[in-house]
């Protein structure tokens, strides 16, 4: 039986990650495990070079004085990357490892690097995994699973899109920013009686702007599930204004929103994963609504503060709990599993299911798509989260 641990965060942080973190080593280290943090994600483990100290800081053994104060502070202590061992550009290959003959080529501007990875598990010593990431860096784990090496994943994601479970640690964190940021804007829009437009994180999954605009009472929400006629929309928000007293309305928008007869707004190079950067488009709506209507504009795009800071109460139990049961399935040699919530109850799913497809909105079940706002049609057996 596993009694050596890694544990590492990749890809964007969310509040929560370190009380999951927390529980994990606390749990292991009551068991007379050994647990290892790596720094930056997969990253630490590309960037190890076995003949190179300075390097091994990427890895280091925890202990309880490490994490005693983590779960009261958002982000990662360990650090995140989006490196993907397997897809590494030509650009950013270490220095150590080019011309490595543990480096595979994927095509022109790619290489694999996953045996230098495995490599490097075997010399530290780590033969069990534990990740804490999104579709993107659960995808990965999924490749090591393949590789053999045991993986436990927890879920993270502030728009809660990873499949296979209806709750990622951060979503619960990020609406309650979002939903403050639309009710403190509404003073301003209400004194200079305007129109607002707040743009929301989301790629893929609307739900953020759906709940988001959902608690908070918007007017209409714009998510990627649904393109959007953008006269539809600007006559719907003129009408709201005008229906106000204090005369304004305001609509969320998902980063991943797409206009009718247009393209998702991206921007920059492609990265590990393939992504380019989202954002933009409340910027686009907001100077179409204004040409279209005359009317004055304030545009915010929350951005990065959806993410920061503390994880609010939910985060804090979901992550403890995700990072308590992420423990107990290695205690129990249970591994290649993803821990989730179905139906308010924690469970567990093969790893493999991040690969399966993609979390979205349920449209039919709870958005108005000629309304552009969230109508949940029948509560009655309704998961809590909306998903």
């Amino acid at each position: 039986m596993s009694k050596v641990l890694g544990i590492l965060t990749g890809g964007g942080d969310v509040p929560g990650l370190n009380p999951a973190m927390k529980a994990v080593v606390m749990s292991a280290l009551d068991y007379g495990y050994r647990i290892f943090g790596i720094r930056r994600g997969w990253g630490g483990l590309l960037n190890y070079d076995l003949n190179d100290p300075e390097s091994h800081r990427n890895i280091f053994e925890l202990g309880r004085d490490d994490v005693r104060k983590i779960d009261r502070t958002g982000g990662t202590f360990l650090h995140t990357s989006r490196t993907n061992p397997q897809k590494v550009k030509m650009n950013v290959i270490p220095e150590f490892l080019k011309n490595s003959p543990l480096g595979i080529k994927v095509d022109e501007d790619t290489m694999d690097y996953t045996p230098h990875v495995l490599q490097v598990l075997d010399h530290v010593g780590i033969d069990t995994l534990i990740t804490i990431g999104g579709d993107d860096t659960l995808s990965y784990s999924v490749r090591l699973h393949n590789e053999g090496i045991p993986v436990v994943a927890i879920p993270k994601t502030m728009d809660n899109d990873v499949f296979g479970t209806d709750y990622c640690i951060g979503f619960s964190t990020s609406i309650t920013r979002a939903v403050e940021v639309i009710t403190n804007m509404r003073t301003s829009l209400g004194s200079h009686e305007r129109i607002g437009i707040i743009e929301l994180f989301g790629r893929n999954s609307g739900e953020t702007s759906l709940i988001s605009a959902y608690l908070s009472s918007a007017d209409r929400a714009v998510i990627p599930e649904v393109p959007f006629n953008i006269d539809k929309l600007t006559e719907y928000l003129v009408a709201d204004k005008k229906a106000n007293p204090s005369n304004y309305s305001l609509v969320t928008v998902s980063e991943g929103a797409i206009m009718e007869g247009g393209d998702i707004i991206e921007t920059g190079e492609m990265d590990a994963y393939g992504h380019r950067k989202l954002g933009g488009v409340g910027m686009i709506v907001a100077e179409a609504v204004k040409r279209r209507s005359n009317s004055n504009i304030m545009y915010q795009q929350v951005g990065y503060m959806m993410r920061s800071g503390a994880p609010d109460s939910l985060d804090r139990m979901v992550a403890s709990s995700f990072g308590n049961l992420a423990f107990q399935l290695v205690a129990r040699n249970d591994t290649g599993r993803m821990v989730a919530l179905h139906g308010g109850k924690y469970t567990t799913v093969p790893v493999s299911m991040v690969l399966a497809g993609k979390k979205r909105v349920d449209v039919p079940a709870f958005y108005d798509i000629e309304a552009y706002r969230p109508k949940i049609k029948d509560f009655l057996g309704v998961p809590m989260f909306l998903n």
